[in-house]
């Protein structure tokens, strides 16, 4: 028989479960667990079994020349020869005293923030071998042969890879071609192929959409380059544009529809990408600076100072430099000088422009100020034929030249296959196109 005092703590036990499972109901929540031997489950004891292994027999010297390791960094602002060689895990004198002095290294003490580096290491730090790809394209060896470091130049070993993107515009192209993980020079190539059928500053709606597929330039698995688009469809207000990079030789080649028509005008509509117009073509407007109404005989378009402004077509510059109201201005004429555009307040001209110079559709001509007569930075934009100013935004332009005969039937057959991918990716957002 049990004492009385252990009964009354079994009494007291036994209460606290019913008041416990009497309640949980309330809470919608009730946990049953049961226990039941192992005999009656039919299940037989474990039995433990111990067994002998064998292991591989360890390297006799870990340190072994024979082992070679490779590890990435990039150049970072500041960065000594002795502050990468650390990151590198190079401890090696020898190589740190190459790179600090010879003259044929001297153009790795000068590389650029940002420039990927590989280095090749023993397992004691040693450096065996360094290298780096230059602008150029070319790959830069430092090779250590006995006692004594060698640099070569080698062409690279780049590869192409096709990617594919699909976008929606919500908010801006800016956001689409952001959430689309899409490169900014991919994008801005985007603008310039459609630019001459959609005005990209007043056109675009929420839902509009964009599939293209372009290429990406590796070497040894780093990324060098985004490259040119191969296939692209933008669809604006519903209707689907589509273009094609069709090569007539090794040098030339341009965009088309996939029935074979260019779709480079003579002109582009725009000289800056994503950029915004704040002051439009108007035979009067009131003048912020001279508080006067007066013609605007152009087109403004808002951008930071410094932004690169390219010249909408090919021709040969007319003028170039400092011209009263316009500021720092650039005139340029086209096909037989019937057309020519202009370029004011600019902050600077690029590099070695001048007058009588041949330039070409694209290029960088100079960069957005506000000298001469302007209360902010921007561009001031004409197009005219002949002498007289017409809306760069509106006008009619001239088109490019259309595909020759002889062409035709070998770009028939590339259009056709991008055509078909453009057709099954309409509605994907695949990450990469084998």
């Amino acid at each position: 028989m049990l004492p009385q005092n252990l009964l009354s703590q079994e009494r007291k036990l036994k209460l606290r479960w019913f008041v416990t499972l009497s309640t949980m109901p309330l809470l919608g929540v009730l946990t049953a667990f049961g226990l039941v031997p192992e005999s009656e489950l039919g299940i037989k004891p474990a039995q433990l079994s111990v067994e002998e292994i064998t292991l591989p027999t360890a390297l006799a010297n870990n340190n072994s020349a024979s082992h070679r390791f490779w590890r990435t960094e990039r150049m970072q602002r500041g960065d000594t020869i002795v502050s990468l060689l650390q990151r590198l895990n190079v401890a090696d004198a020898d190589a740190s005293e190459y790179l600090r002095t010879r003259s044929e290294a001297a153009a790795f003490r000068k590389l650029s923030a940002g420039t990927e580096i590989q280095a090749e290491t023993s397992a004691t730090g040693a450096l065996l071998s360094l290298r780096y790809l230059s602008t150029d394209a070319t790959q830069n060896v430092i090779e250590r042969q006995g006692d004594e470091f060698v640099l070569k130049r080698l062409p690279a070993q780049l590869e192409k890879r096709l990617f594919v993107r699909t976008g929606e515009i919500q908010s801006s192209l800016y956001a689409a071609t952001d959430a689309a993980d899409v490169p900014d020079g991919t994008a801005s190539q985007l603008i310039e192929i459609f630019s001459s059928d959609i005005d990209f500053h007043h056109d675009l709606q929420r839902g509009d959409k964009f599939t293209v597929i372009y290429e990406m330039t590796y070497n040894n698995g780093a990324l060098v380059d985004s490259g040119r688009i191969q296939a692209a469809e933008f669809i604006n207000q519903g209707q689907s544009y589509r273009a094609v990079y069709f090569s007539t030789d090794a040098k030339h080649g341009d965009y088309y529809s996939p029935e074979g028509k260019s779709l480079r005008k003579a002109f582009l509509r725009s000289p800056i990408a994503f950029s915004r117009v704040s002051s439009g073509f108007s035979g009067s407007r009131f003048h912020p600076v001279l508080n006067t109404w007066r013609a605007h005989k152009g087109v403004d378009f808002a951008a930071q100072t410094g932004t690169p402004v390219k010249v909408t077509a090919d021709g040969i510059v007319d003028f170039a430099g400092r011209k009263g109201g316009y500021g720092n201005v650039i005139m340029v004429k086209h096909s037989g000088s019937r057309y020519t555009t202009v370029y004011g307040h600019l902050s600077k001209f690029a590099r070695g422009l001048r007058h009588g110079q041949r330039v070409s559709q694209g290029e960088v001509i100079g960069y957005v100020g506000m000298t001469g007569v302007a209360t902010g930075p921007h561009l001031h934009y004409e197009f005219r034929i002949g002498d007289q100013q017409r809306d760069p935004l509106r006008v009619a332009l001239p088109t490019a030249r259309p595909l020759s005969a002889a062409h035709r039937a070998k770009f028939q057959a590339a259009s056709a296959k991008l055509t078909a991918q453009l057709e099954q990716l309409r509605d994907t957002n695949l990450a990469k196109l084998d």
